[in-house]
C-alpha cells in the first residue's frame, strides 16, 4: 500500500516494505555525531523499525532509500502521562516501548525523527514524509499525531531560550524557524517547548571526540549542531547536553495524490 508518490520518489508505510527494515540507515545524514548518544536513543530506537512498522515511512528512489520517518504509538492516558510531556523525544519513546512489552493500549502518538538524504533535500520530500507518518497515524486509528520538533536554525543562536525561538515569526506570520515552518505550513500547530527533550551525558574524552573542541574549562560550551549550550565540569571529567525541543500537534489525515 503506498502512501504517496510523486516524480520517481515512493514513499511508503514501513509495514508494507519489510524487506527495507535494515536498509534504513543507508541514509547519508548530518546529525551532530552526539544525538546518537542519548542514552534512550541508542537503548531503543533501534528497535523502532521492527516493533512499530505501521507507524514508520520509508522513502525510495528506485532501489535506492532517500529517507526515513519514525513515530511510535502511547498510552498518554495512564496516571502521571501527557501527550506532550517536558521530557519530550526521550519520554514518549520510552512510553512506546514499555507499553509494547506491557500490552498497553495506545491512545496517542508521536512522531519522532524525518531524516532525509541530503542530496534529496530542497525537493519538499521533508513535507511529504510528514504527511506519511500522519497518514501511518490515520489509519490506525489516532485522531492526531504530536511531534517533538528540533528546530534547525535554533543552533545558529543556542543561548536563546526556546520560548522565544518558537515564537519568532515571518512578516508573513509563519514561524520563523524553517523546520517549524515546514510543520505549520502541513497544519499543525505549536504548542510549548519540551525542555528536556533529550539528554546526552559523557566523560569529556568523548565530547572531545565527538566535536573537536577542548572542554577543559568549567560551564557552558557552544558546540556546532546543539540547540543549547553543553555544561561542562572539568573537575569531575563529564559534561551534560540537555536538548530543548518544541511540541507541535497535527491530525491525522489521509493523504492522497
Amino acid at each position: 500500500m503506498t502512501l504517496r508518490s510523486t516524480d520517481t520518489v515512493e514513499i511508503t508505510r514501513l509495514a508494507d516494505r519489510p524487506d527495507l527494515t535494515g536498509r534504513l540507515y543507508e541514509i547519508s545524514d548530518d546529525w551532530p555525531a552526539f544525538v546518537a548518544h542519548d542514552l534512550v536513543a541508542g537503548t531503543l530506537l533501534p528497535q523502532v523499525p521492527e516493533d512499530f512498522p505501521e507507524y514508520c515511512v520509508v522513502a525510495t528512489d528506485g532501489d535506492r532509500v532517500v529517507a526515513r520517518g519514525y513515530s511510535v504509538p502511547f498510552d498518554a492516558d495512564s496516571a502521571g502521562r501527557e501527550e506532550t510531556p517536558d521530557q519530550g523525544w526521550d519520554r514518549v519513546l520510552t512510553w512506546a516501548c514499555t507499553d509494547r512489552r506491557r500490552g498497553r493500549p495506545t491512545t496517542a502518538v508521536s512522531a519522532l525523527e524525518i531524516t532525509v538524504d541530503p542530496a534529496y533535500r530542497g525537493r519538499g520530500l521533508s513535507s511529504r514524509m510528514l504527511d506519511g507518518l500522519r497518514t501511518a497515524a490515520h489509519r490506525q486509528g489516532h485522531p492526531e499525531m504530536v511531534a517533538p520538533v528540533r528546530p534547525t536554525a535554533k543552533q545558529q543562536r543556542p543561548d536563546l531560550p526556546m520560548a522565544d525561538h518558537m515564537s519568532e515569526l515571518r512578516a508573513d506570520g509563519l514561524p520563523a524557524d524553517p523546520w517549524l515552518r515546514v510543520h505549520v505550513r502541513a497544519g499543525g500547530t505549536v504548542e510549548k517547548v519540551a525542555p528536556a527533550s533529550m539528554t546526552v551525558s559523557a566523560p569529556l574524552a568523548r565530547w572531545r571526540e565527538w566535536t573537536g573542541l577542548p572542554f577543559d574549562r568549567a560551564g557552558e560550551v557552544r558546540v556546532p549542531g546543539a540547540l543549547a549550550p553543553v555544561h561542562c565540569d572539568p573537575v569531575r571529567g563529564h559534561a551534560v547536553y540537555v536538548e530543548p525541543n518544541v511540541w507541535v500537534r497535527h491530525r491525522a489525515t489521509e493523504r492522497t495524490g
